[in-house]
């Protein structure tokens, strides 16, 4: 089991609910798609790694129209 799934695969909510934006506090969405963290706020992806959300500014990348229009 990683960090974020349950052993089903499904997002943690409880979890998800406590990981906020490290920039501007704001929740972030869960793109199961991609495997990543967004801040619509920001526009901000954050990568999941093995498991583990990585909530770093500088790993963060820029939301573009193309990731915009999947989320």
């Amino acid at each position: 089991m990683d960090c974020l799934k349950q052993e089903d695969g499904v997002v943690d909510k409880r979890l998800l609910e406590w990981l906020v934006c490290p920039l501007c506090k704001g929740p972030l969405q869960f793109d199961k798609a991609h495997d990543q963290l967004i801040c619509a706020a920001e526009k901000l992806l954050y990568p999941i790694r093995d498991g583990i959300p990585v909530l770093l500014a500088d790993e963060a990348k820029l939301l573009t129209s193309s990731d915009d229009a999947a989320f």
